[in-house]
């Protein structure tokens, strides 16, 4: 379980500073899809970060299963995105000449495991996904859809206990944004924490929890609250 306590994120200074978080207080169940959803420029991704321990807050405090993320050295925060956390971008970043199968395994490449046991490791995960019949093509040969189901497996490699996925149906046509939002809840049901960010309700609104965010503001519902309200 992730929780924020009281967090504020401030860039800059003086008359120039800007608020992206204002006082946010939520928490991220374990096992449980939740949703960020908000316009652009409204928080969201400033969020994520912080819960993915990629940027720390100005103030407030961030608890990780009892660990204080707050008090840790950039070392220390870095082993534990490594070991705890898998990342899914909207615009995929795979190495366009390099294999699927090495895309994949690159996060074990930096944790420095042997090439037989990664390999092994990133064509189980390939195979889990339906891709492996992908796994010696060149990632510039794939579809749009094919690229963000081989970034899903390059961030569930490591077998970590969280997947932050920024946007990931943004460069997607609809048929392939439902599947990778499918894909995203067969994660959930695996026990895994999946967070969302997005600013489309209709990806958000199967999540089991929504943190609704707007000029940094944070407010936390429950996703069956939600579609009890729109469908009220």
């Amino acid at each position: 379980m992730i929780e924020l306590k009281n967090v504020d994120k401030i860039y800059g200074k003086g008359d120039g500073a800007v608020h992206a978080l204002k006082n946010v207080s939520v928490t991220i169940e374990d096992g449980k899809f939740t949703a960020i959803l908000g316009k652009s420029g409204s928080g969201k991704s400033t969020l994520m970060n912080i819960i993915g321990a990629l940027d720390s807050p100005t103030n407030g405090t961030v608890y990780a299963n009892g660990q204080n993320l707050t008090e840790m050295s950039p070392n220390a925060l870095a082993e534990y995105r490594n070991k705890t956390t898998g990342f899914v971008f909207q615009s995929f970043y795979l190495e366009p000449t390099f294999s699927v199968l090495d895309n994949v395994a690159m996060p074990l490449i930096i944790a420095g495991m042997p090439r037989k046991e990664r390999e092994e490791k990133a064509i189980k995960v390939l195979t889990q996904l339906g891709l492996e019949d992908k796994i010696n093509k060149k990632a510039n040969e794939l579809s749009g859809g094919q690229k963000q189901r081989v970034s899903i497996a390059r961030a569930l490699v490591h077998n970590p206990d969280i997947v932050l996925a920024d946007e990931p149906t943004g460069n997607l046509d609809s048929q392939n944004g439902a599947e990778v939002m499918a894909l995203l809840r067969d994660i959930c049901n695996m026990g895994k924490s999946v967070v969302l960010v997005t600013h489309n309700m209709e990806d958000a609104k199967n999540a089991d929890n929504i943190i609704f965010i707007e000029d940094g503001v944070a407010e936390m519902k429950s996703g069956n609250a939600v579609n009890s309200e729109a469908n009220g």
